[in-house]
């Protein structure tokens, strides 16, 4: 039997493949506290809840470098960067000296999935209040080496000073014991007002490898001795695999190996190439069994609707008014299932030796990911590492998970070689997890002062997460021959949501309605993608509000601020009007202004969005030319990363707005490469993105990462509507449509 994996083994075997975040080139050894020590929910910040010792996040080295751990995973949102200034600040140290390990089972606190915008909330809190907790100890110690008091006693540059300029390092002071202690409630955190790194712009560092085409991704990774390995996939969902003829790709030179359990079916070879031509080859040798044909009808919103689910009523407030005296409306709007459409196809690579099973993954949760592929190999999960390596384009629950599941399956066959699996483009595109569809209906009523007096709201939707956690998550294994059952689909309950996050209006309305209409099965497979149904509810309640506005005469954004209470979201709604100059600015023909607002989950970072577009009425095309948004998302850590954020949920969500939609039909997907699966290009690319930070200096972090995907979605179909006249409200808005909408006049 295999000796028992530990993470200092697993650390000393393996770190020629650890991707990692470095400002200075500090060591990545692991710290020598327990990872975890959970001791229940307490009154401590973030993710120090969860794992409250002080040496699972910071950890100083001898000769005074810092190293960060946290459970998130950088995806491109920056937040490595982030959390090391966060780390810096509070412990007074340059920002070259700090270090960080992102997402790893063998060393970084487990904190779960990196989603729905928690990252700084959780890892930001625990790592600040962590490393002003470090600094207080550093301080303490130091104190009694010189006999004086804590309290008159400095630090700077990594060391605490006295005020006759004597100096002792960080490292001078750690000792191994010395900060494996548990945190307490209210660490010494600094003033905003003495801030030096945080509020700052820093520059990433994960960007220049990926400018300059370094090796930053799984995708990249060539550790010695590798095998590359390709999947087979059924040729459309519910097809299992009736017979194989195999031995002329086994007898292929270069193939090391076919795996085949049950539906399961994937070749290895020594080179990449080599592995492609023989997952063809075995494709041509498959026999497959017919697929049941995929439920079709279209509109695709009411079939959503037609389908049985479970209702919640999620808000009542108040008693429905009298009809008399108002002017009632109603609309229903939909977006279709899309795909996360990522750049490169999802990669993994798994090695199996006497230590256990280590697999680097872009999978935004490496310790659920730990346990689906364990349960899946019957492993005990302390035998199973897995390790986040940035994938090349994802946000959401896209092939990453597939893929790690798949590379452990080749890996378990192969043992002592590393496995490097990754997906064809097609494989990714017809078998990810989509964003489901959706259905909305809103209907209000305005009193005579133009005034919403009531407001119903109800959205139809499936789950937005089958996240692995369980084995039945993995594609791969519902393929075995004993496969694994998906896990039962269910709703994500308030005040978060799922398919009715951002369902509750935030508009202060005296009497409101919402329903949720939970349906568990749908035609696809479906999971997380970037905001999950905040999208499609605040596309539609962002439309409706100005079909309201427009409908009553009255100014769009004038019309919101009537209906809001809220400071902050007064504050924002009125910056990006302002920084628009939605009041003075001319609006030639063929053009259209649009204007839209949501707070992320109504409990996160506050988003206004300012848009102008042109429509061409020979060809329907829509151009989205500016943007300028404006966001309040607490204290800003580093302003030109936040920025980032928004410009690239802007144009994400720009993209969804008027391009994505999966295709399929009743024998599958349709859409499964760039020619058929429509996507932002470069030639559509708005002239301007405008992002203004509203600053918040020591206010709590506010999740931002998702909080511009709903406004920018509404705005755009605000803008369109001001430009032609008509309304569209099923998602995305394509030329067709628009063309259609111009004939229907």
């Amino acid at each position: 039997m295999s000796p028992r994996l530990t993470r200092r083994a697993v650390l000393a075997g393996t770190g020629a493949l650890v991707l990692g975040f470095a400002l200075s080139p500090a060591g990545a050894t692991e710290p020598e506290g327990e990872n975890g020590g959970a001791t229940g929910v307490r009154d401590l910040p973030g993710s120090l809840k969860k794992t409250p010792l002080l040496d699972s996040w910071i950890r100083v080295e001898p000769d005074g470098r810092t190293l960060v751990f946290t459970g998130k995973a950088e995806l491109g949102q920056g937040i490595a960067t982030a959390l090391t200034q966060l780390a810096a600040e509070e412990l007074d140290l340059p920002l070259d000296r700090v270090s960080i390990r992102t997402a790893d089972t063998g060393v970084t606190p487990d904190e779960g999935y990196t989603a729905g915008s928690h990252s700084m909330q959780d890892s930001g809190s625990a790592i600040r209040a962590a490393a002003a907790e470090v600094r207080r100890i550093l301080v303490g110690e130091a104190a009694a080496r010189w006999g004086l008091p804590a309290d008159g006693l400095g630090t700077a540059g990594g060391a605490v000073v006295t005020p006759d300029g004597r100096r002792l390092g960080y490292g001078d002071l750690v000792s191994a014991t010395l900060i494996h202690v548990e945190a307490t409630p209210h660490p010494p955190l600094k003033a905003p007002a003495a801030y030096e790194v945080v509020d700052r712009p820093v520059q990433r560092l994960d960007i220049p490898a990926k400018v300059t085409g370094g090796a930053i991704y799984v995708q990249d990774l060539r550790p010695p001795g590798l095998l590359h390995a390709r999947v087979v996939r059924p040729p459309a969902y519910g097809a299992t695999l009736l017979d194989l003829d195999d031995g002329a790709v086994r007898e292929t030179p270069g193939v090391v190996a076919v795996v085949r359990d049950g539906s399961f079916l994937a070749v290895a070879a020594e080179t990449e190439w080599g592995a492609v031509e023989a997952m063809r080859r075995l494709a041509a040798a498959a026999r497959w069994s017919d697929a049941p044909p995929i439920p079709v009808e279209q509109p695709a919103a009411a079939a959503i609707k037609a389908l049985p689910s479970r209702d919640t009523v999620i808000l009542d407030r108040g008693a429905p008014p009298p009809r008399d005296g108002l002017r009632r409306f109603a609309a229903e709007y939909s977006r279709p299932y899309q795909a996360h459409g990522s750049v490169g196809p999802s990669c993994a690579v798994a090695r199996l030796d006497g230590e256990g099973l280590t697999v680097w993954t872009h999978t935004q949760g490496v310790f659920p990911d730990r346990a689906a592929i364990a349960e899946m190999l019957r492993m005990d999960p302390a035998r199973v590492r897995c390790v986040h390596a940035q994938g090349s384009g994802c946000y959401g629950h896209n092939g990453a998970d597939d893929a790690a599941g798949d590379a452990a399956l080749v890996a378990r066959a192969l043992p002592g070689r590393p496995v490097r699996l990754q997906l064809m483009r097609e494989q990714e595109a017809a078998w990810e997890p989509f964003g489901p569809a959706m259905a909305t209906r809103a209907e209000a009523a305005l009193g005579a002062d133009g005034r919403i007096a009531d407001w119903s709201y109800a959205v139809w939707s499936n789950t937005h997460n089958m996240r692995p956690g369980g084995a039945g998550a993995l594609l791969c294994a519902q393929l075995l021959a004993e496969p694994f059952a998906p896990p039962e689909p269910k709703p994500i309950p308030q005040p978060e949501g799922g398919g009715d996050r951002n369902a509750l209006p935030i508009y202060a309305l005296p009497n409101a309605r919402v329903v949720h209409h939970f349906v568990p099965e749908m035609p696809l497979r479906v999971s997380a993608m970037r905001a999950l149904g905040a999208y499609a509810n605040v596309f539609s309640i962002e439309s409706f509000m100005d079909e309201l506005a427009r409908g009553s005469g009255q100014d769009s954004i004038a019309f919101r601020l009537r209906h809001l209470a809220d400071p902050r979201a007064v504050a924002v709604v009125e910056k990006a009007r302002d920084a628009s100059g939605w009041a003075a600015r001319p609006k030639p023909p063929g053009t259209g202004r649009g204007f839209a607002f949501a707070r992320y989950k109504n409990l996160a970072a506050y988003c206004a969005l300012a848009v102008e577009c042109e429509v061409d009425p020979d060809t329907g095309r829509v151009r989205l030319a500016r943007a300028v948004a404006a966001v309040d998302g607490g204290q800003v850590v580093n302003p030109d990363g936040l920025r980032n954020q928004i410009e690239g949920a802007v144009l994400q969500s720009m993209s969804w707005t008027l391009f994505e939609e999966v295709a399929f039909d009743a024998s599958g997907i349709g859409s499964v490469d760039w020619a058929t699966y429509p996507i932002l290009r470069f030639d559509a690319v708005p002239d301007s993105v405008e992002v203004h930070l509203m600053d918040r200096p020591g206010e709590p972090f506010l999740g931002c990462g998702e909080c511009g995907q709903g406004p920018t979605g509404a705005a755009i179909a605000n803008a369109v509507a001001d430009a032609i006249g008509v309304r569209l409200r099923d998602l995305p808005l394509t030329r067709d449509k628009v063309l259609a909408a111009l004939a229907q006049g």
